[in-house]
């Protein structure tokens, strides 16, 4: 008896004991993120039981033009031009400065690129680069694992992971506030005056305008490694410290894996305060066709406003429309602006 009531209290004290120890939260590893991916996320719903669904609101409707035969685009600012010639044919507040969220994650790459970051080599993700992340979406570049620099570039342009932004700038020798000021040098370079960086991934306080997004996604496009990465639909990033763990990446750029017109590449970007933006470009009627939409309302909104002005140029929508510039403050509140207004609008370095 006196046996048995020993082993009852040594057995209580074991568990009092360890009670405390296994409330801690455990810290990130390799090897516990390994093996909850590999198992899976347990699911919050009990045996028996059925999920509730709400009510979807019915989508409105939105007419693909305005009374004036412009696209309908609801992005708050926008810009739409010719690549080649820098000819614009379409804005709607062009010069509008606000947040672009992860879209300056373009300006990351330019800096990196200058820098003559060694794409084969490797790069691990450290402690430093998940507290530059944090408040963003979740990464899936666990700390303590590593990856080429081409792969880390694809994890960042493809699906905007945040902490490959500082890892990137790590690899190119500089610490995340050097990064932020070639980010600077880049708008200085492309002749941007109204971009400014604070942040490597976007999270807080960059700002530009589409205009000027416009001229920087044609200088990322210009770069033949950089422009392939902005075409990837999806991508496969292998950790080369942890061969068992990998990433499968697919592009946030919804309108280049499942729409029906021939996407170039481009960048997407959310934060509260910026909004839903994308910067994008496609092969219209044979020329290359860039696009910036900044501050749409809903996630899918700037995707919708993408395939409305491509249809409306391949239909051949910027020969027929002429709204002087005079007459763009004259259209509806919110609608439109003008089209193909006089060349000097454009951004100089830009147009050729």
């Amino acid at each position: 008896m006196h046996r048995r009531l020993l082993s009852w209290a040594c057995s209580l004290a074991i568990v009092v004991l360890a009670e405390p120890a296994m409330a801690r939260p455990k810290r990130e590893t390799p090897q516990a993120s390994l093996a909850l991916a590999m198992r899976g996320k347990p699911s919050r719903t009990r045996p028996g039981t059925k999920k509730r669904r709400g009510r979807r609101a019915a989508p409105i409707p939105v007419a693909p033009l305005t009374k004036d035969g412009l696209p309908n685009v609801m992005a708050a600012a926008s810009v739409v031009a010719d690549l080649d010639t820098g000819d614009e044919l379409f804005v709607k507040h062009p010069d509008a400065v606000r947040p672009i969220a992860s879209v300056g994650k373009l300006f990351v790459a330019l800096a990196v690129r200058e820098k003559g970051i060694p794409l084969e080599k490797e790069t691990a993700v450290t402690e430093e680069d998940r507290k530059h992340a944090l408040g963003g979406a979740r990464s899936r570049l666990l700390v303590g694992t590593a990856y080429k620099n081409i792969d880390l570039l694809r994890a960042m342009l493809v699906a905007s992971d945040n902490r490959a932004c500082t890892a990137l700038g790590r690899a190119a020798g500089m610490t995340p506030a050097e990064l932020v000021a070639a980010m600077n040098r880049q708008a200085k370079r492309l002749g941007l005056k109204r971009t400014r960086f604070t942040d490597p991934s976007g999270l807080n306080g960059n700002v530009s305008t589409p205009r000027e997004l416009l001229v920087a996604l044609r200088a990322v496009l210009e770069d033949e490694v950089l422009a392939e990465i902005l075409a990837t639909p999806s991508v496969f990033v292998s950790s080369t410290s942890h061969p068992r763990y990998g990433v499968q990446y697919f592009n946030t750029n919804v309108s280049l894996r499942v729409g029906r017109f021939p996407v170039i590449g481009g960048k997407t970007g959310y934060t509260d305060e910026a909004r839903y933006c994308l910067a994008t470009s496609a092969k219209l009627n044979g020329r290359r066709v860039g696009m910036v939409f900044l501050g749409a309302e809903g996630e899918m909104t700037r995707f919708a406003d993408f395939s409305r002005v491509a249809q409306w140029v391949v239909d051949g929508g910027p020969a027929r429309t002429r709204v002087p510039l005079k007459d763009a403050r004259a259209l509806p509140q919110g609608v439109g602006a003008s089209a193909n207004p006089p060349p000097g609008a454009m951004t100089p370095k830009l147009a050729r």
